[in-house]
C-alpha cells in the first residue's frame, strides 16, 4: 500500500453481501478517486441484534468469495477479530495506527446518513475520516448539524437490494439468485444459511 493512499472503508454484517454494497464500493471508489476500498465485517452490530445470528466466519468467507479477484477491494477481519460491539470509531482510529499518512473515508448509503449522530463518539471519528454518502432509492440525503462531518456525496446507481430482504426470500423459499455474487450464492446453498429449520433439506435456494 502505498504511503498515502486513499482508503474506502465500508463496514456492516453483510448479512449476507450482496450485489448493493459492491455498487456502493465502486460508485464510491470511481467518483471519489480512491485507491482501494477495505470492507470490514462486524463482530456484533451495536445497535441492533445480528439476525440468524450468522457467525463472523461466514460472513467473512461471503465477502472474499464476493470480492475475489478484484484487486481494488478487500475484506479486513479486524472487527471479527477483536470481537463484541463493533464500533467504527475503534476501528478507523486503529487503521490510522497502522497507517498513519493514509486518508480513510467511511462509505454510507443515503439511508444511514440520519443514523450517525447516534454513532459511538462520532464527533471524534468525524475527525478521522470523510464520509461518502451513497444515494440510496427514496432518501434524500442531509447532513445532521453539529457534529463535524465532513461528507462528499456520489449519486452511485439506485439500488433497492437489502440483506433484510434477502433473508426473507430465503427463509420463504424464494430465489436470491442475481441478488447476490454466483460464489455467495452457492456458498449459502452448501452451508444451508438462512433457512427454516424445517425447510433446511429443501431446495429452497435455487
Amino acid at each position: 500500500m502505498k504511503r498515502n493512499a486513499r482508503i474506502g472503508l465500508l463496514g456492516g454484517t453483510f448479512n449476507p453481501i450482496h450485489v448493493g454494497h459492491l455498487l456502493i464500493a465502486q460508485d464510491a471508489m470511481e467518483a471519489l478517486d480512491l485507491d482501494r476500498v477495505k470492507f470490514i465485517p462486524a463482530a456484533t452490530p451495536p445497535h441492533k441484534p445480528l439476525d440468524r445470528n450468522i457467525s463472523g466466519r461466514h460472513r467473512l468467507c461471503m465477502v472474499r468469495l464476493a470480492i475475489c479477484g478484484y484487486e481494488h477491494f478487500e475484506v479486513d477481519d479486524l472487527e471479527v477479530q477483536r470481537g463484541g460491539p463493533s464500533y467504527s470509531v475503534e476501528t478507523v482510529e486503529e487503521l490510522k495506527r497502522r497507517h498513519p499518512v493514509a486518508e480513510f473515508t467511511f462509505i454510507i448509503g443515503a439511508d444511514s446518513l440520519e443514523e450517525l449522530p447516534m454513532w459511538r463518539e462520532i464527533r471524534r471519528l468525524a475527525k478521522l475520516c470523510t464520509f461518502a454518502v451513497v444515494g440510496r432509492p427514496g432518501f434524500v440525503p442531509k447532513v445532521p448539524k453539529g457534529f463535524g462531518l465532513r461528507c462528499r456525496f456520489v449519486e452511485g446507481h439506485l439500488c433497492k437490494a437489502a440483506s433484510r430482504d434477502i433473508r426473507t426470500r430465503l427463509e420463504q423459499g424464494e430465489s436470491i439468485r442475481w441478488l447476490v455474487p454466483e460464489a455467495v450464492f452457492r456458498y449459502i446453498q452448501r452451508e444451508k444459511l438462512y433457512q427454516r429449520k424445517e425447510t433446511k433439506s429443501s431446495k429452497h435456494v435455487s
